[in-house]
């Protein structure tokens, strides 16, 4: 140990901690702080090979090297160390100081930074400190130092545990910030995952007549560059067959920017969709790009289309027309190459016969129509369905349920589903949460399911309407397999034309929809 000088002599080690230590606090209360300095100096201080800093990640256990002196960028990138595994893993466990020696003789130490054992010949000794916030261990402060024999390394040991406890409000910013940017780059590589998947019928569930229709249609459209109209009522799923089409396209691994349209304040819809100019505006203190360009070489989903308003529609034409826009405030067209997908659940053509929507437009962008068939018009598909519900929440919620009853099928069967797939959805999820026995029973979904009352499909018993609604669905089948000719489809199905339009008007269908 250094020999104890009177303090202010050139010599004296306790004046050479005290400034050692008063630059160490200027330095931390930097907001730019580098701690491989705060490091070095240390080092300097301690006459020490090497220093490692590290920080436990909280969520995956890891121990990361956050700071280091005298280890390249290689070795500081490889090491990582496992909660209660080797010196620096007991460390942070125990929350205790361990001394090493001699690190050549001992079999606990891991060495992954390949630190010499031995310099000059002489062998090295490692020492590491636990870093406390708040009564938790976040990380560990240690050093390689060359062992002097019998001297103490008391002294030592005293000023890294102080220096520790100065950096523990500095270690915790950065655990946080380590656990949160692994946090988002798992969530990032879990979303490019099921962007890959989202491509029917991996996402998109249903084997009837009219879902193969639709599984058709994006097969035909995808590949191309042609403007898509997806029709449907809410909550049918025209998000996901506007995935499908953009990940089944050429633009696959281009920008895909979506755009929910009614959630978008009239005042401010064009500067969202073409950008704005500075000045252009009160508030618009800096120039900024619009969705349109954002998509460029891509494909951008303007969702909830027929809510635009009219003066909006103007410029979406000469988009559609020219490809080209022009920012809010602005003078100078852009070109923009982006392919266009809209969806909505509004009734175009009487938006147009009440002059809310311009005819221009709706011509322009009904290209390709796709309709999505409600959830009542596929009843068929329900079972299936429910299956991938129950799938998806049994790994959401760590459930194992493992069947549903025939009764309860029955019931979804039966009930009109005026929420579509997306109230389904929330009808297993409620079911699943429960569910005491690993089955999903007719008591387990909503009451309004189990009495039909609100959706009015207690008319004439149950037989009747499982009887009406498969049958509504045979003919909606032959309907789409003849492409919407009647005659065809009554031909099909051994009945007369006459019996088909009896039940076409029975069951409120058009069959022009289906015409091609």
């Amino acid at each position: 140990m250094e020999p104890i000088c009177k303090y202010n002599k050139p010599d004296c080690y306790g004046a050479k901690e005290l400034d050692f230590l008063l630059e160490l606090s200027s330095m931390l209360s930097n907001k730019e702080i580098n701690l491989d300095e705060v490091i070095q100096i240390l080092a300097e201080h301690l006459t020490a090979e090497r220093i490692i800093l590290t920080v436990l990640n909280r969520e995956s256990s890891h121990i990361i090297i956050e700071g280091s002196y005298g280890i390249s960028e290689n070795e500081r990138k490889k090491a990582v160390y496992q909660l209660g595994q080797g010196i620096i893993g007991r460390v942070i466990q125990d929350g205790l100081t361990i001394m090493i020696p001699k690190i050549a003789m001992s079999e606990e130490f891991l060495n992954l930074t390949h630190a010499p054992t031995a310099i000059d010949g002489v062998d090295v000794s490692f020492i590491c400190t636990p870093i406390r916030y708040k009564d938790q261990n976040i990380g560990t402060l240690s050093f390689h130092k060359v062992y002097k024999g019998a001297i103490s390394f008391d002294y030592d040991v005293r000023l890294l545990k102080i220096v520790g406890s100065m950096i523990g409000r500095t270690m915790r910013r950065r655990q946080e910030y380590a656990e949160e940017m692994e946090q988002l780059l798992n969530e990032n590589n879990n979303l490019r995952g099921e962007l890959r998947n989202r491509i029917m019928p991996d996402r998109i569930k249903g084997n009837s007549g009219k879902m193969n229709e639709v599984f058709s249609l994006i097969e035909s459209v995808a590949t191309t560059d042609a403007t898509v109209l997806i029709r449907g009522e809410s909550g049918v799923g025209k998000e996901l067959v506007a995935d499908a089409i953009h990940y089944s396209s050429l633009r696959k691994n281009k920008p895909f920017v979506k755009v929910n349209c009614a959630a978008l304040p009239e005042g401010l819809i064009e500067s969202e969709l073409f950008g704005h100019e500075k000045g252009s505006f009160t508030g618009a203190t800096v120039q900024r790009i619009g969705r349109f360009e954002a998509a460029n070489g891509g494909t951008i989903f303007l969702d909830e289309f027929g809510d635009i308003p009219a003066s909006t529609q103007v410029k979406l034409l000469r988009v559609l027309q020219e490809r080209e826009i022009e920012r809010v405030g602005g003078t100078k067209p852009i070109k923009v190459d982006v392919r266009i997908l809209c969806a909505t659940n509004r009734n175009l053509e009487d938006l147009i016969a009440k002059e809310q929507f311009r005819e221009d437009l709706y011509y322009r962008i009904n290209v390709f129509p796709v309709y999505i068939p409600a959830l009542r018009e596929r009843i068929n598909d329900i079972p299936i369905l429910t299956d991938f519900f129950i799938d998806k929440f049994n790994k959401r919620h760590g459930k194992n349920i493992k069947r549903i009853t025939a009764s309860a099928i029955d019931t979804l069967m039966v009930y009109h589903w005026p929420g579509n797939i997306r109230e389904l959805e929330n009808c297993i999820e409620r079911a699943c949460i429960l569910s005491t026995d690993q089955v999903i029973r007719t008591n387990n979904l909503p009451a309004s399911l189990q009495t039909a009352a609100t959706s009015k499909t207690m008319q004439a018993g149950t037989l009747d309407i499982i009887l009406g609604k498969m049958e509504k669905q045979i003919i909606l089948d032959a309907l789409i397999a003849s492409k919407g000719n009647s005659a065809k489809a009554a031909e099909q199905l051994g009945i007369t034309e006459r019996m088909m339009g009896i039940r076409i008007k029975k069951y409120d269908i058009e069959a022009r929809r289906f015409k091609v």
